[in-house]
């Protein structure tokens, strides 16, 4: 059992990084997305009369932040989500393979719930199974 928690644990390894990372990068990029609009604001603050320019630069530079956000936090997500499927199916794996083992070391018979049981002392013997 404790072999298995040492696999579980060198195999989830890097996943709290990529959960951080999905999680994340969609408010750090809407963090730069009111950062550019509040630049856009104050530019406009102490003009007389508003321009476009000033205020397109730093709106599109806020919706570059945004897309920047998307653009790491949806892979990040999508990878972390496949892991984790990986891993899943990779322990349930190793369970039922040291289930298997358990059952053969204490019993001597080899199968799974359901099937034949096979006594393997028999069939070395030559008795069958």
């Amino acid at each position: 059992r404790s072999q298995i928690v040492e696999a579980q644990a060198s195999i989830e390894s890097g996943l709290t990084f990529l959960a951080s990372v999905g999680s994340t990068a969609p408010f750090i990029g809407l963090f730069g997305t009111v950062w550019g609009i509040y630049h856009a604001l104050v530019g406009l603050s102490g003009a007389t009369q508003v321009v476009l320019d000033k205020v397109a630069g730093p709106v599109g530079e806020a919706l570059i932040m945004t897309a920047a956000g998307l653009f790491v936090a949806i892979p990040a997500v999508l990878a972390y989500n496949a892991f984790t499927r990986g891993n899943r199916l990779t322990l349930a794996r190793l369970d039922g393979f040291a289930h298997d083992l358990h059952a053969y070391l204490t019993t001597g018979l080899r199968g799974r719930p359901g099937d034949k049981l096979v006594d393997l002392g028999a069939v070395r013997a030559g008795r069958g199974g």
